[in-house]
């Protein structure tokens, strides 16, 4: 007997030590139920300042092609503002603006905002790959903006240029540089055939100039040019130094894009070689035998491999 009373007041304890648990555990979710309720509260206020892509678009016709067509309106990118709050994404909450019979002291005009301002707006999605290097490159330095250059209401070209190609809109700050398209040997760019960043990443980079490739303009030229990368047994110093020492790569009247003709370029740096370190000029053409070096391919016809040589004897670069 007493046996089973020890062992009944054991069962009616321990059943009593359940239930508080599970009322304890109750009155938590319950609790946590709430606190979720109240944590929700100021984000559906928020949504009620949204006016909806309708509404906007019910002023601004004239923009609709922008959201309904073109990288902003694949709804499929959960990062593109189609797939958010369409206008208002980019332009800030619109209800007020919309309430206000269209008060646009009361709405983000984003071209109307300073390059820094609008170039942060546009970064805060657009901060990978190839604009990854954005913050502090030398646009961004320079006080130029995302909307310097893109329009995404008014492009003219892709993508959502401000002007019909790259090489006219660069031409717009870079005038010189896009001048030299125009001579007689360039890169063919004016056939479109490359653009402006084929070779540069406008957005930032390691490089300099913009570069895309390498962190040096030789490492630039070379991702094209590999059979001048090297290394060479026999090197030429202003090819190890920089292509740009001798080329001019936007373009040139020289042949082979060269800075100055040949043999002037070279007796730029070979005034005292052991061929005559004058200048071969009309007087030299008439009066010394020398003077045939002016011609043809000048230095060239002997002196080849003038980007580097792997022969043993190749010191002066002979073919």
């Amino acid at each position: 007997m007493h046996s089973f009373c020890k062992t009944f007041f054991r069962g009616a304890a321990l059943a009593g030590l359940v239930a508080g648990l599970l009322a304890s555990a109750g009155t938590a979710s319950a609790a946590t139920s709430g606190k979720a309720t109240v944590q929700q509260a100021p984000a559906a206020k928020a949504q009620g300042e949204y006016a909806g892509q309708d509404t906007c678009l019910g002023c601004h016709e004239d923009k609709a092609a922008a959201v309904k067509d073109g990288p902003h309106a694949r709804a499929f990118n959960p990062n593109s503002p189609a797939a958010t709050a369409g206008c208002e994404s980019c332009h800030g909450a619109g209800k007020a603006h919309a309430e206000a019979g269209g008060d646009k002291s009361l709405i983000k005009g984003i071209s109307k905002l300073p390059a820094n301002q609008s170039s942060e707006l546009c970064t805060s999605c657009h901060d990978r790959k190839k604009h990854a290097l954005w913050a502090g490159s030398q646009h961004d330095q320079r006080n130029v903006g995302c909307t310097s250059c893109h329009s995404v209401h008014a492009a003219k070209g892709a993508p959502q240029l401000k002007a019909k190609s790259e090489p006219e809109l660069c031409a717009s700050c870079h005038k010189a540089i896009v001048n030299k398209q125009s001579r007689f040997n360039h890169m063919p760019v004016r056939e479109s055939k490359l653009g402006c960043s084929s070779c540069h990443n406008v957005h930032g980079s390691t490089n300099m100039k913009l570069l895309k490739a390498g962190t040096t303009v030789d490492e630039s030229c070379t991702s094209c040019h590999s059979e001048k990368r090297g290394p060479y047994l026999w090197e030429h110093a202003p090819v190890a130094d920089a292509c740009v020492t001798c080329h001019d790569p936007h373009g040139s009247n020289n042949d082979r894009m060269l800075v100055a003709k040949a043999p002037f370029l070279c007796q730029r740096c070979h005034v005292t070689a052991r061929h005559p370190p004058t200048v071969y000029d009309s007087y030299a053409l008439k009066n010394s035998s020398a003077a045939n070096r002016i011609s043809g391919r000048s230095c060239l016809v002997c002196h080849q491999l003038i980007h580097g040589s792997n022969s043993p004897n190749g010191k002066a670069f002979l073919r």
